[in-house]
């Protein structure tokens, strides 16, 4: 299956203004593994290489799957720290780009 990539600009200007990226990587055992990086190029050379998290170095190849780009490095590392917290489920709906799921992703379910 080809590797899937989506880009996600977070200001109208981060396109010009951009310097820091939360990623999502695809592993070997089809786990995901969310990062954040001023260098995305680097980062995503250092976990090929298995340089880049012990995580992803246990599980190559990976698969650089979606991209989200901010301003400044605190954006991207507080946007990390929430998708790490979502349901693999809701990783899926946003690496696909179906939005319209995410919030129903969202909601817990009681019994």
């Amino acid at each position: 299956m080809p590797s899937i990539l989506k880009i996600v600009l977070k200001s109208r200007n981060a396109k010009s203004m951009a310097n820091s990226y939360v990623y999502i990587l695809k592993c070997s055992d089809n786990s995901y593994y969310v990062g954040s990086t001023k260098d995305v190029g680097l980062r995503f050379w250092q976990h090929c290489n298995g340089d880049g998290a012990i995580y992803t170095s246990e599980r190559l190849p990976v698969h650089l799957v979606y991209i989200e780009i901010f301003t400044r490095i605190d954006y991207a590392f507080e946007r990390e720290h929430q998708l790490k917290k979502w349901s693999r489920k809701k990783k899926e709906a946003l690496i696909s780009g179906n939005e319209k799921n995410l919030k129903g992703l969202s909601k817990k379910h009681f019994r």
